[in-house]
């Protein structure tokens, strides 16, 4: 039996084009990670306001630097299978438009902090708004490293939740929780980065995956981060987390070791994967981990 008309697919909704622009789905686990950080920094009593403007002021944030990013980036997003129908890139959306729309969204979140928490945790949320905008983004039309960049705005969240908690940086144990960010990420972006390697050579992105055409410089960067993140995930147990945590962390650790070594032997897309959600297995259990045995 033929069909008298084509089925054709309903436009989005504007709320779920701001839903994609601001990255709503990507950026929870962000902001699991700025909720996790306040947790961890507040073991005398946790207060629940402060710790929901920390979190709402942090999605706030990551989502306004999201859209500014689609803005600037709508030619490359028109150029990539994954990314076309993004609604700045497929005009359902204007420039003006999605930039106030980040801009809001950046601005109203960085003064939710500032005056629900406190500056130091605004400060934080504009230091990670600043680097993804204005340093990361650009930086990937030039360089691979521009992954390297990338980590660092990714890893400051837990220290946004830290600070509006505490209202300062003191001391290493913040930055053992940047650290376990910043190294999570590298493996994590580079499975991507391996997934997506034809979407970015048509976008002539030079991203590791592209101008490593063989993937094997790829597949050693795996491992080294995979490798690296082992130790610095054990710190927490020295200054903020109970013995539990610490063998939780090794067993992660190496499994996590495990598929990055896969991945490196055998490039393939399959393994790729295993590693990505391997990635986006590890860092929740390892922060439930962290916040269960919280000293």
């Amino acid at each position: 039996m033929k069909p008298d008309v084509l089925a054709v697919a309903p436009a989005p909704s504007r709320l779920a084009d701001l839903f994609v622009l601001t990255k709503v789905r990507l950026n929870a686990l962000v902001v699991a990670t700025a909720v996790g950080g306040y947790y961890m920094a507040a073991p005398d009593g946790v207060s629940p306001l402060t710790m929901v403007i920390a979190c709402v002021g942090t999605a706030l944030v990551a989502g306004g630097a999201a859209a500014i990013n689609q803005v600037f980036e709508r030619d490359l997003d028109r150029r990539m299978e994954r990314t076309r129908l993004r609604p700045v890139a497929d005009h359902r959306m204007g420039v003006a438009e999605g930039y106030a729309a980040g801009a809001a969204f950046a601005a109203f979140g960085i003064a939710l902090l500032w005056l629900g928490a406190n500056a130091l945790a605004a400060a934080v949320a504009f230091t990670t708004l600043a680097i993804y905008v204005w340093v990361y983004t650009p930086l990937k039309r030039r360089s691979s490293l521009s992954t390297i960049v990338g980590a660092v705005p990714g890893a400051l969240p837990p220290l946004i939740g830290w600070a509006a908690a505490r209202g300062s940086l003191d001391g290493l144990a913040p930055w053992t929780l940047f650290l376990v960010m910043f190294l999570w990420q590298l493996p994590h972006f580079l499975a991507i980065a391996w997934l997506c390697r034809d979407d970015y050579r048509r976008a002539g992105l030079p991203m590791l995956s592209v101008v490593d055409t063989s993937g094997s410089l790829t597949g050693r960067q795996v491992v080294l981060w995979a490798a690296t993140l082992i130790p610095f995930s054990l710190l927490p147990f020295v200054m903020l987390a109970k013995a539990p945590y610490a063998f939780g962390a090794l067993a992660l650790g190496l499994g996590f070791l495990f598929v990055a070594v896969r991945f490196a032997l055998r490039r393939t897309d399959a393994n790729a994967r295993l590693l990505f959600f391997g990635s986006i297995t590890y860092l929740p259990l390892l922060w439930t981990l962290m916040c269960v045995a919280r000293r």
